[in-house]
């Protein structure tokens, strides 16, 4: 059996991101694994596992071989809090259970990858911060943080940028890198989850080479924050 690389996707389906923006979230997702899937060795090795958050936290599929991995349906409320925090401890219990270690007689999995798109600051603010430390000790190969934040109307352009610089202050606090999204259509979605790809796809080249995984270059309608 191949060494697996588990990669863990944190979806925020908050209330926020009904309509346009989650219809683009489905479709990037679906690239991703279409892209990933022309790649033998991350057919080889990659598992997904893809977490939905809002007032509440699904595991909308568990850690599965990319080649058995169904696309899950992605429900978002008319309303309701964005729990990141509940969230981020249900992606440390699955990873704990999940991912094999290495013994004298065995090598385990490579070490995972997790990335989580939100487009608001979380909703329990305590119990994100008391994560942070417990996320930090997993031992991710990488932990990317995307601020999805919609670029308002001009009279509201304060405000967005107000709502994003919060946004990625506090993914700062939890990634090892943050980007943001241009605008929320479903190109710059469609972009973004390439992008995943394309570091999942880098993960695989040097999981055995390096403690950290290199991400490769973002496309223009990335922004790198950190």
């Amino acid at each position: 059996m191949s060494r697996r690389l588990p990669v863990y996707i944190l979806l925020d389906t908050s209330g926020s991101m009904k309509g346009e923006p989650i219809e683009s979230v489905k479709n990037g997702l679906a690239s991703l694994v279409a892209s990933l899937r022309t790649d033998p060795h991350a057919l080889d090795t990659v598992h997904l596992c893809v977490m939905s958050f809002d007032r509440e936290v699904r595991t909308l599929v568990p850690l599965t071989p990319l080649d058995e991995f169904i696309l899950p349906e992605l429900v978002v409320p008319d309303s309701g809090p964005t729990m990141t925090g509940l969230a981020l401890r249900e992606v440390c219990r699955a990873v704990r259970a999940d991912v094999i270690k290495s013994t004298e007689s065995q090598k385990g999995d490579w070490r995972p990858l997790l990335f989580i798109m939100t487009d608001g600051v979380p909703s329990d603010s305590a119990e994100y911060a008391a994560m942070i430390p417990l996320v930090k000790s997993i031992g991710f190969g990488t932990v990317v943080g995307c601020a999805a934040v919609m670029k308002s109307r001009s009279r509201d352009v304060e405000k967005s940028k107000l709502d994003a610089d919060r946004l990625c202050a506090q993914l700062r606090l939890l990634c090892g890198q943050v980007v943001t999204l241009d605008t929320m259509d479903g190109s710059t979605f469609l972009a973004f989850f390439k992008w995943v790809s394309a570091a999942v796809a880098n993960g695989n080249l040097s999981a055995g080479t390096s403690c950290e995984v290199s991400l490769p270059p973002p496309p223009p309608e990335i922004s790198v924050v950190c």
